[in-house]
């Protein structure tokens, strides 16, 4: 018998800033971390007392503060939370030979198999001793859900919110999933809910009793819907918990105090992001192999693109050259006032020793690549020395003592407000 956990780190973004700012934010009741109360970013979270007023997650600041004006905004401490991320599963690793990363505030634990272990106690008393241990040590509180699948303990988990345990045992599944909304089920969203809404199923109740094909005509869904939803309200999961990393990325993004019409304004901002992330990564001894470019629109569409390159890169001149032509395709394909633009470099990897760098150097020169400089995508040894050599320069005189001419802003222009 499978025995999966899911452990949700509460209000995670939130804990984490008031971890940071104990005497700011950690006093703050009423909190909001995405950005400053000028910014037209969006809520990253919200502490549960701010809940209360309806803000929500991906709301813009704007709105949130409207609804909840008494709330104290902060950035988001993308690093911190990071770092607390990475001390959370590791002592995860101590209660499950198996731990995956699901995002940066939740873990998959497979227990399968550790019942004796754990003198086979009630799994209920297994996930309790977790969430104390977790608290002891950090200070901070988890949710747990558990089942016999990833399914059942993600759907448990969302009730046993904030600060608790919820596990449905083996053989309950019926009747716990029977209890729940359409809504309650993961990747059932918004628009698939109303399309479902509109033919009067919005229980699982409402779809359990009807077979695959009855559901798909009942509900007007194609053969893979159908059979995706009847999976899902019947708790079937396949899916095995594997030791995964989540899927790190480096990300930086702005949101404009007022929408920007002209591209080179757009570029000029994106390349200042581009700056920052680049020497972010380099920082931590990482390379990356994915670029990606992000647009927010003034009708708040938010577009994105991205291109993987042959082999990982670390300079300004490489990450820049792919971010330049990404933003191009987008503002090509649609060009209108911009309120936020973002870079992200993903694939990342650990730069061992410095020996590493020189193996690239050694490549031969790929027809692919655009600038027929190399396997990756250009990036030449004197681009890779000139970046470390602009790291010492500004790790001693400070990050705007030297920055690329393009990115300078015209003295009739002021700088973008930092949402995060």
């Amino acid at each position: 018998m499978r025995r999966v956990l899911l452990a949700d780190a509460d209000a995670f973004f939130v804990a984490v800033a008031r971890a940071l700012d104990p005497e700011g934010a950690g006093r703050a009741a009423l909190l909001i971390v995405g950005g400053s109360r000028e910014s037209r970013g969006v809520v990253c979270s919200a502490s549960y007392e701010t809940r209360k007023f309806c803000v929500r997650s991906a709301m813009p600041i704007a709105r949130a503060l409207r609804l909840c004006p008494d709330a104290m905004c902060v950035p988001v401490p993308m690093k911190a939370c990071g770092q607390k991320s990475a001390e959370i599963r590791k002592l995860l690793h101590r209660f499950a030979p198996i731990v995956e990363g699901a995002s940066i505030d939740e873990w998959y634990l497979d227990l399968s198999g550790t019942e004796g272990v754990y003198h086979h106690e009630p799994l209920a008393t297994t996930a309790e001793g977790i969430r104390a241990a977790v608290h002891e040590a950090t200070g901070f509180t988890l949710s747990i859900g558990g089942g016999t699948n990833k399914l059942i303990a993600k759907m448990a988990v969302a009730r046993a919110k904030p600060d608790g345990v919820l596990i449905v045992e083996p053989g309950s599944e019926e009747a716990f999933l029977r209890s729940c909304t359409l809504a309650e089920i993961p990747l059932v969203g918004p628009k698939f809910q109303a399309r479902l809404a509109a033919r009067g199923l919005i229980t699982v109740e409402d779809v359990f009793p009807h077979d695959v094909a009855t559901l798909r005509q009942r509900g007007a869904l194609s053969a893979r819907e159908a059979t995706w939803l009847w999976n899902r309200v019947h708790g079937v999961d396949e899916a095995g918990v594997a030791h995964r990393e989540v899927n790190r990325g480096l990300s930086r993004d702005e949101t404009f105090a007022k929408d920007l019409h002209e591209d080179e304004d757009i570029e000029r901002e994106l390349l200042r992001l581009v700056t920052r992330a680049a020497a972010d990564l380099r920082g931590e001894s990482l390379t990356a192999r994915t670029v990606a470019v992000r647009l927010r629109d003034w009708d708040f569409q938010t577009r994105s693109a991205q291109r993987t390159l042959p082999e990982p890169v670390v300079s300004d001149r490489a990450i820049r050259r792919v971010a330049r032509e990404l933003l191009t395709t987008l503002r090509e394909a649609r060009r209108v006032p911009a309120r936020l633009v973002g870079v992200r470099l993903s694939g990342l990897a650990a730069v061992r020793t410095q020996d590493q760098f020189a193996l690239f150097t050694s490549l031969p020169p790929d027809p692919l690549s655009p600038s027929g400089r190399g396997g990756t995508g250009g990036e030449t040894e004197k681009d890779r020395g000139l970046a470390r050599a602009i790291d010492r320069v500004r790790g001693k005189f400070g990050a705007k003592s030297i920055v690329p001419g393009g990115i300078s802003s015209p003295p009739s222009r002021s700088a973008p407000q930092t949402s995060s």
